[in-house]
């Protein structure tokens, strides 16, 4: 490789040398006083046989374009000729051109309105002040060679291109619009990309396009095929037809696109009975046998995904074989108009749908076509096929020995003018019921000007490249206007936005529109509906049934399907080798149900249930909750009773002995209130026993979040206190004021009224109902609460669980404090079980479901309302009843 570039860089110099020798000779010359013009272009010819001895030597091919000068171009590479004729080189003589034939309106509308928007903007006061955009168009014709050629001089601004060179320095190139076919971009975005000079298509859909590290500067004004095919597999089942076949182009793009359909089509429950492939080049033996195939087969639906042109001449023979009685519906690449096609097709056209790309709105387009004129289109290499087609006549021209052929010398042929109108027409000669894609070249060429005068007003200093630098308007490089165009986003028309997405894609929005012709072969495109990727799924199509006219002209909706459906009862049973839509329905055995539709399994029915005869539904099963009555709820009901009790007499005994100083020591108004709580604790469980009612429901989870509150705010409470109570043991300390009963009051009041003010909201918004649960066991139904909205309940248990939290935190900082009874270390003991039960209660929950999933959580009420209970009031109650002598003042003073 280095020794190439050596060998190269070697020649590039040589050829300097030999153009800077001449170029001295023939200045010498001129300064010498030299006049003879013969010796000078002698001087010039040998400096030419110089350059010629190098070896360097360009290679030109003549090829005409649409040009029109101007400051910056727009380049464009369309199919204007649908067609092209290729001579196989014999390598005796110089190889022929490709020649064009087929021009097509609908083709050169798409290069109108890209020069219709150009010159809007050079009329525009907002876009581009000063600067004009030149334009410089070439007709690929359907061949690849023709487009990669045309690329190749748009790049280079020679006729002979030189790849990697730009041999012009005015007018600069901004860009290229097209191409028109996915499988003639694909090359020239290989191309552009190479070089980092922005393309911008109004059609190509392949998705492989979207592909920034294969083809980094492609855009498109329109979606890629991944949406398309999302669109037509909802198009597809919104008629509920599940049995269709395919029609295909052979290339990379059909077959690419057809197994994505393919694929999207079959998740949504669809099946493909054939795919068929077809092409411009195929032999009419060959369209025959696709056209007998398509009549045999069942299917009512099928999907044509190829471009036009490929399956002009299959429907041309379908008509000739009489028709068949099929519904076709198109994707975006085919272009619904009927121009291309001979008039006996159009009645097999006749009730088709088709996806198109949104088209927006170009205010005064029509107008803008109905005024071409040879003698106002200057430059205009399309405008003699257009008109010779539009007029049916032909330009009278002279052959090459500048004498007329025999039929324009006898008038046989009609002679155009030039001064015909094309307002005089009485046909829809620009068939503007579908404007799609002509649209979106519009847009393209709008989009290379929002993108040049974004460039054009940067602010220095403010600038998107490096440094804040912006781009330079007379050495614009193409990177820098790609930058801009991959970041723009702008309003076309009226109101229709614009913007690309990271693959360089457009919007996904599609027009669904049915043909419609009338008997006297009026031609119309009638939107029946519209496909936007951007709204919730199940709302994203949206069609009018009653506006569709269907090919046997009735307005009811044909039916595709393989198998019918199978009613309730029945279930599918796949027939072998066959696809899955194609099935027999098998009535359900006895003990078994089916409640639907197509279902492939038949429900077996609780032991304790059956059938019916229909076999669409079983009996009533048993219904489950957490009873008074059963082992388990009368356990809980006697351990709640008896903790009550407990805690009962707790309070009883810290009343009764509330003068003594161990009872005195902690506060015993928060003691009482703490024992009180806690009581409620325990009896708040027989809520959540028994059948659950709607006030039961409210009530459950409310009470139980706002008596815990309560609880362990006092605890709290009750830590900050004996905290307080060290720091102003000193007489002077400034502590002492927050000793009275304020303080702990509001500590308890507020987190408390804190979780109220939540339950107030969930009861309010959301409140818990009692629900009967089918689905979660299949032999009982669960009868139980649905909390409304879970996340209050998850927020009650949350705040509560930050609650225990600073109390632990506060008890355990606390728990080393000098005392002879320091409350915090019960503190510290009782909110650890406190948290370790709530913590384990959280899986165990969500784990279980039914009566049990109420058991658990009523064993974490019981379990850590005692252990509050133990751990803080046991060994108070064991030194009051059992080791009284601990229980005086001289005993705590002298302990300290």
């Amino acid at each position: 490789m280095k020794e190439a570039m050596l060998e190269l860089q070697n020649q590039q110099l040589d050829v300097v040398k030999i153009i800077g020798k001449n170029m001295a000779e023939i200045l010498s010359s001129m300064i010498s006083g030299t006049d003879n013009l013969n010796e000078i272009l002698k001087t010039l010819y040998d400096a030419g046989e110089g350059l010629l001895q190098t070896g360097c030597k360009l290679q030109t091919s003549k090829r005409e374009s649409f040009f029109r000068d101007g400051d910056i171009l727009i380049g464009g590479d369309f199919v204007v000729h649908s067609e092209f004729t290729f001579s196989e080189p014999t390598y005796k003589e110089e190889p022929k051109p490709i020649l064009c034939k087929g021009f097509h309106i609908r083709y050169y509308r798409e290069v109108l309105a890209t020069i219709f928007a150009i010159e809007e903007i050079n009329q525009s006061p907002d876009l581009l002040l000063n600067i004009t955009l030149g334009f410089r168009i070439f007709d690929s014709c359907m061949s690849e060679a023709r487009a990669i050629q045309g690329t190749l001089e748009l790049l280079s601004g020679k006729a002979g291109p030189v790849p990697g060179y730009s041999c012009q320095n005015h007018p600069l190139l901004a860009g290229i619009i097209g191409e028109t076919m996915s499988s003639l971009t694909v090359p020239m975005a290989i191309i552009m990309g190479s070089f980092k000079y922005p393309q911008i298509s109004h059609s190509a859909v392949l998705s492989t396009l979207s592909d920034k590290v294969k083809f980094p500067s492609f855009l498109r004004t329109v979606p890629g095929n991944t949406f398309q095919n999302i669109a037509l597999a909802r198009l597809i089942g919104h008629f509920h037809w599940t049995w269709v076949g395919m029609i295909i182009s052979d290339d990379e793009v059909g077959l690419q696109g057809g197994q994505e359909i393919r694929r999207v089509n079959e998740e949504n429950g669809g099946c493909v009975a054939f795919i068929e492939k077809m092409h411009l080049l195929y032999s009419k033996e060959k369209v025959l046998k696709a056209v007998e195939r398509i009549r045999r087969h069942s299917v009512k639906v099928i999907i044509i995904h190829s471009a036009e042109m490929h399956v002009k001449l299959l429907l041309e023979t379908i008509y000739a074989q009489n028709g068949v009685d099929k519904v076709l519906v198109f994707s975006a690449l085919f272009a619904m108009t009927p121009g291309i096609f001979a008039n006996q097709a159009w009645k097999i056209l006749n009730g088709t749908l088709g996806l198109v790309p949104y088209t927006g709105s170009m205010p005064g387009f029509e107008a803008f076509l109905y005024n071409q004129n040879p003698d106002q289109c200057p430059g205009d290499i399309f405008i003699i096929s257009f008109w010779e087609q539009a007029f049916s006549c032909r330009w009278h021209q002279p052959n090459k020995t500048g004498v007329f052929s025999p039929e324009e010398q006898e008038g046989q042929v009609v002679s155009c003018s030039g001064r015909e109108t094309v307002n005089e027409l009485n046909k829809p000669i620009f068939e503007l019921n579908d404007l799609s894609y002509t649209y979106h070249s519009y847009a393209a060429a709008y989009a290379f000007a929002h993108a040049l005068n974004a460039l054009v007003f940067c602010t220095p200093g403010k600038g998107p490249f490096t440094n804040g630098r912006c781009a330079d308007i007379n050495h614009i490089r193409p990177w820098q206007i790609l930058h801009y165009l991959k970041n723009l986003h702008f309003v076309a028309g009226k109101g229709e936005e614009i913007f690309f997405d990271a693959n360089g894609d457009a919007l996904a929005s599609y027009d669904i529109l049915n043909v419609q012709i009338s008997p006297d072969g009026i031609f119309r495109l009638v939107k029946v509906g519209n496909f936007d990727s951007r709204a919730p799924e199940g709302q994203d199509i949206t069609i009018n049934r009653s506006g569709i006219l269907w090919n046997d002209g009735s307005s009811q909706v044909p039916h595709s399907v393989c198998s019918e459906s199978c009613p309730s009862g029945y279930r599918k049973a796949a027939r072998e080798g066959q696809p899955a839509c194609c099935f027999d329905c098998v009535f359900c055995s006895h003990g078994e149900f089916s409640n639907g539709t197509d279902l492939t399994n038949c429900f077996k029915c609780p032991s304790h249930q059956w059938s019916n005869e229909k076999r669409d539904q079983c009996f009533l099963k048993m219904t489950e909750f957490l009873s008074f009555e059963e082992p388990l709820g009368l356990a809980f009901t006697v351990s709640a009773a008896c903790l009550t009790v407990l805690a009962t007499s707790v309070l009883c005994i810290f009343i009764k002995y509330r003068d003594t100083p161990i009872v005195k020591a902690n506060n015993r108004g928060l003691s009482y209130l703490l024992l009180i709580a806690l009581i409620c604790c325990f009896l708040c469980t027989f809520i959540f026993i028994g059948r659950p009612t709607r006030p039961s429901c409210m009530l459950r989870q409310t009470v139980f979040g706002v008596i815990f509150s309560i609880s362990v705010s006092t605890v709290l409470a009750k830590t900050i206190v004996v905290v307080i109570a060290f720091k102003a043991s000193n007489p002077c300390s400034p502590a002492r004021k927050y000793l009275d009963f304020k303080i702990p009051l509001s500590i308890v009041v507020f987190p408390s009224l804190v979780q109220l003010l939540i339950c107030t909201v969930w009861l309010l918004t959301y409140s818990p109902f009692p629900e009967l649960n089918t689905q979660l066991y299949n032999e009982k139904n669960i009868l139980g609460c649905n909390e409304g909205d879970s996340i209050f309940f998850y927020c009650m248990l949350g705040y509560l669980g930050l609650l225990a939290t600073v109390s632990f935190i506060v008890a355990f900082l606390s728990r080393n404090l000098p005392g002879s009874f320091n409350e915090a270390k019960l503190i510290t003991f009782s909110m650890l079980v406190f948290v370790s039960v709530w913590i384990a209660f959280i899986p165990a929950y969500m784990s279980t479901g039914g009566k049990y999933m109420v058991a658990v959580e009523v064993f974490a009420i019981l379990c850590s309302s005692a252990g509050l209970l133990g751990c803080i009031f046991f060994p108070k109650c064991y030194i009051i009843l059992l080791r009284p002598e601990r229980n005086s003042r001289k005993y705590i003073t002298a302990k300290s």
